[in-house]
């Protein structure tokens, strides 16, 4: 039996806004053509030297990048606006029909993501925050059919509910597992304990089919007072989430306090621990309240984590080129840090670490691998870039 995704839950939960705020969007111009053209310019790397080109700048605190097959882009900026950008850089006028968001916080348009059938369907997704009653707000996906210059028949798959008043953590990425699922990833909107309460949504992993029914075999369909939707919880603020194409596994990342950014393997049922375990500490410099320690009994390990946090935003990965500079590489952008991270693996297993791109100063927000092989970043900046970076030659 298929069950509904829209959460039903009728707590209203009011608490203080509790974590500084992003830098407000500011209103993009209506289109632009082409820019001039940028030189290239070299990037050093441990594996030889890559390539790095300007493809648009001017964007206001884009979130997220989708390379379209015939060389475009399609690029979220958190203030509400979908847009075109074509493989010479210009950018078209905000599309119409995209859902309205609340941009406030870190909240906004986020992520985009082409359905596994786009070539016949051209049917995209996008996550948000969407708005509610009184200022609240909450985490949302649709999907939608792309037009040249609109959306048509938009539809909402998911709702984190109940909506809360406060405006960060909102997540959200979406992966496909090529199975018929989309996986979306979510925040526990700083409510820490919400992330370990599972009658409700923060902070959790969710697994729909490609139409937002529930599948059957989802981990807790049939347990009394747990949402059906959830795969994994225990989750803080989850910005980036892949499958491994080598194996098929999903791979998800995720913001720890101040220090302990994680990055997981999550499987269906289990408890990533926020906040009762974590290598984190609160930013006032004091240990988390609720937190045990490093550990507990019946709580998953972080597959890999970084001490100190660098923001950890966007994932992808470069494999399938075996001899070549940078195969078997994990790419996560940094916001805290400003660079690009790139994680050398064998297998699962992480063996080397670079970081590149650090000269811009720029928060990288995301990284995608495009159809041709290179790489393609967009920065949360108020004059955000669209960049390609071409790996070594070698």
């Amino acid at each position: 039996m298929r069950r509904p995704t829209t959460a039903s839950l009728t707590l209203a939960l009011a608490l203080p806004f509790v974590l500084a705020a992003c830098q407000p969007p500011q209103e993009p111009a209506a289109s632009t053509p082409a820019p001039a053209s940028e030189p290239a310019r070299n990037v050093a790397s441990e594996q030889g030297q890559a390539s790095l080109t300007i493809i648009a700048r001017g964007l206001s605190h884009p979130w997220a990048v989708a390379p379209l097959p015939d060389g475009g882009f399609l690029v979220t900026e958190r203030g509400g606006s979908l847009r075109r950008i074509g493989a010479d850089g210009s950018i078209s006028a905000p599309l119409a029909g995209v859902p309205q968001v609340s941009a406030r916080g870190q909240g906004g348009l986020l992520d985009v993501a082409l359905a596994p059938d786009f070539a016949s369907s051209r049917r995209i997704y996008l996550s948000y925050a969407e708005p509610g009653e009184g200022g609240l707000s909450g985490t949302a996906a649709a999907y939608a059919t792309l037009g040249d210059d609109r959306l048509e028949g938009l539809t909402v798959i998911y709702r984190q509910e109940p909506k809360l008043n406060t405006e960060n953590h909102y997540g959200s990425r979406f992966a496909f597992d090529g199975k018929g699922h989309v996986f979306i990833s979510q925040g526990e909107r700083t409510l820490k304990m919400m992330s370990q309460e599972l009658d409700k949504l923060q902070g959790k992993l969710v697994r729909l089919d490609l139409d937002g029914n529930v599948p059957d075999d989802n981990p807790f369909v049939g347990q009394a007072g747990a949402r059906p939707e959830i795969w994994s919880y225990g989750h803080r603020n989850s910005q980036g989430l892949a499958f491994d194409p080598r194996t098929g596994k999903l791979w998800e990342s995720e913001h720890g306090p101040r220090g302990g950014d994680e990055i997981n393997l999550p499987k269906p049922g289990r408890n990533y621990g926020w906040p009762v375990i974590t290598h984190g500490i609160d930013y006032s410099g004091k240990p988390i309240a609720e937190a045990v320690g490093k550990e507990k009994d019946g709580m998953e390990q972080p597959h890999f984590v970084f001490e100190v946090s660098p923001g950890l935003s966007g994932m992808a990965f470069y494999t399938g080129r075996p001899g070549k500079p940078w195969n078997d590489s994990l790419f996560l952008g940094s916001l805290a840090q400003r660079n690009l991270i790139r994680l050398q693996l064998e297998g699962d297993r992480v063996v080397g670490e670079e970081r590149l791109l650090g000269d811009l100063g720029e928060r990288i927000r995301d990284v995608r691998l495009g159809p041709d092989g290179n790489l393609y970043l967009v920065t949360d900046e108020d004059d955000g870039k669209l960049l390609r970076l071409v790996p070594p030659q070698g």
